[in-house]
C-alpha cells in the first residue's frame, strides 16, 4: 500500500501545484489587461508593477485556496475514478478510510504551507499589493477613515481631531487630554497638528494648554509650537486594511494595543485572525468533500465532478464573505464568523464520507 499512498499523495500536490501554476498566469494576465491603462496613466514605475503582480500572486493564490486545492483533487481523484484504479484499491480489501489516508497526509502538507504563508508571507504580499493599488490604481481614494477621529493613546491620554489629511499628515482642530484616574490634569488644543519630518516633531498652530487647578486654571497660549508626542498620527485612523499587512507576532500584538484603545474596528482584526488559523482547517474539510464526491465513477464523468466541486467551492467562500461582512458590520462574533463555513462544510463533510463509505 505503501506504492499507493505515495502515488496519491504525489498526484495531490503535483495537481494543486500545477492548478496554480496555471490559473495565476490567467489571474495575472486578466487583472493587468484591466489596469494596464490606469498604470500608463499614473506612471507607474515598471520595478513596482513587477512588485505589485510578485504580490498579487500571493495575496490572490491565498484569497483563492478553497477553489484550487478542491478543484486539483476532483481532477486527478475523478480521473483515478474513471480509470476504475479506485475500484481495484477498494476491491482488494483496503478500506476506504485507509484509501483516504494519503489525500490527509498531503492536506496536512499543504496545511502547514497554507498556515506558513498565511502568517507570515501573504501579509507583506498585502501590504505591498495594497499600497500600490490605492498608490495608482485608486489614487485620491481614502483607504482609511478621516473625519472625527478620536483615539486612546495609553491609560490616561486621549486624542482627538475633527478631520486627518494622511498624505500631508495633518489633523485639524486637535485636542489632548490628560487624566489622572478620572481627574482632568490638562487639555491641550491646536487648529491643526503637522508632522515635521525633518525634525522629527509635531507643529501645533494657535495652541493652547489648560492646566486645570483646585481653585483655577492656567493657560498657556502659542501662535506656533513644536513639541514631540509620544503617539504617531497614523495610528489616529490605521488603514481599513492594516490588519491584513501583520504576521501572526505583529497582528497579536496589534489587536491588544487596539482592544485596550477601545478601537471600533476590533471585530475585524479579530476576523482576519481567526480566518488565518482556519485556512488550515479547511483543507482537511475541504479534501475530505473533494474525495467523497469524486471518487465513484458517475455517468457525466469528470464534468459532473467539477461543476460539483465548483458550485461547493463558491457555496463555501459565500459563506465566509456573508458572515465576515456580518462580524465586521455588526455584533456578530468573530470566532463564529471565522469558524461557521468550516462547521457547516465539517458536517458536510462527515455525511458524504458516510455515503462514500457505503
Amino acid at each position: 500500500m505503501k506504492i499507493l499512498d505515495w502515488y496519491i499523495i504525489k498526484r495531490y500536490l503535483g495537481t494543486f501545484t500545477v492548478m496554480l501554476l496555471l490559473f495565476i498566469p490567467i489571474g495575472i494576465m486578466i487583472d493587468l489587461s484591466e489596469k494596464v491603462g490606469k498604470m500608463i496613466e499614473q506612471e507607474a514605475p515598471t520595478s513596482e508593477i513587477i512588485i505589485y503582480y510578485v504580490n498579487f500572486t500571493f495575496y490572490f493564490a491565498n484569497l483563492l485556496f478553497p477553489i484550487f486545492l478542491f478543484l486539483s483533487i476532483i481532477w486527478f481523484t475523478s480521473k483515478l475514478a474513471n480509470n476504475t484504479e479506485i475500484t481495484a484499491i477498494l476491491s482488494s480489501g483496503v478500506p476506504y478510510t485507509r484509501f483516504l489516508r494519503p489525500y490527509l497526509v498531503g492536506a496536512a502538507v499543504v496545511a502547514m504551507v497554507a498556515f506558513v504563508m498565511g502568517m507570515f508571507i501573504v501579509p507583506s504580499a498585502s501590504k505591498g499589493y495594497k499600497e500600490f493599488y490605492y498608490k495608482y490604481l485608486k489614487k485620491g481614494k481614502q483607504d482609511r477613515e478621516t473625519t472625527n477621529l478620536y483615539n486612546q493613546i495609553n491609560d490616561n491620554d486621549f486624542i482627538y481631531v475633527s478631520s486627518f489629511d494622511p498624505r500631508n499628515k495633518i489633523g485639524y482642530n486637535f485636542t489632548l487630554e490628560h487624566f489622572d484616574g478620572e481627574r482632568l490634569v490638562y487639555k491641550i488644543s491646536a487648529r491643526n497638528i503637522r508632522w515635521v519630518e525633518k525634525d522629527s516633531t509635531y507643529r501645533l498652530s494657535s495652541y493652547v494648554k489648560r492646566r486645570v487647578g483646585e481653585t483655577d486654571d492656567i493657560l498657556q497660549k502659542e501662535s506656533r509650537l513644536d513639541t514631540i508626542f509620544s503617539f504617531n498620527l497614523d495610528d489616529l485612523t490605521p488603514v481599513s486594511y492594516i490588519a491584513e499587512t501583520k504576521n501572526l507576532f505583529e497582528l497579536n500584538k496589534f489587536i491588544d494595543n487596539e482592544r485596550r484603545k477601545g478601537s471600533s474596528n476590533i471585530n475585524t482584526y479579530l476576523l482576519v485572525k481567526y480566518k488565518r488559523w482556519g485556512l488550515p482547517v479547511s483543507a482537511f474539510i475541504l479534501t475530505i468533500i473533494a474525495v467523497a464526491v469524486s471518487s465513484k465513477k458517475k455517468r457525466g464523468g469528470m464534468g459532473v465532478n467539477l461543476a460539483l466541486g465548483i458550485a461547493l467551492a463558491f457555496v463555501f467562500i459565500f459563506f465566509d464573505r456573508i458572515f465576515g461582512a456580518m462580524a465586521e458590520q455588526s455584533g456578530f462574533s468573530p470566532l463564529l464568523a471565522a469558524a461557521i463555513p468550516n462547521i457547516l462544510f465539517g458536517i458536510l463533510a462527515i455525511y458524504l464520507l458516510n455515503n462514500a463509505k457505503q
